[in-house]
């Protein structure tokens, strides 16, 4: 299986998760990691500009990489997702948890 079909089945799996979990809209936390240089933790904020997100980040022990918790209210789980690909696309080398 290739790796496309793989991200979209575990998209569709989590829009299941997501719409059995929860009453929608609701609060999300977003878990990001990301290396420690210069502005990728920017790239990471940028993206949820104006949504009014509260972002925390705290740096591994040894510097090397950042943790990047986003709490915010998304629509649905379809904006959730959306947001995830969007993050991936943008951030080069970003781990979502």
């Amino acid at each position: 299986m290739n790796t496309e079909k793989k991200s979209e089945a575990f998209y569709k799996k989590l829009r299941e998760q997501l719409y059995d979990t929860s009453l929608w809209p609701s609060e999300y936390l977003y878990k990001f990691i990301v290396t420690s240089t210069a502005g990728k933790v920017e790239e990471v904020e940028s993206l949820f500009d104006n949504l009014g997100a509260v972002i925390t980040t705290k740096e591994s022990k040894n510097g090397k990489y950042t943790s990047v918790s986003i709490h915010v209210k998304m629509a649905n789980p379809d904006a959730v997702i959306a947001k995830y690909k969007e993050v991936a696309e943008n951030v080069e080398g970003v781990i979502s948890l």
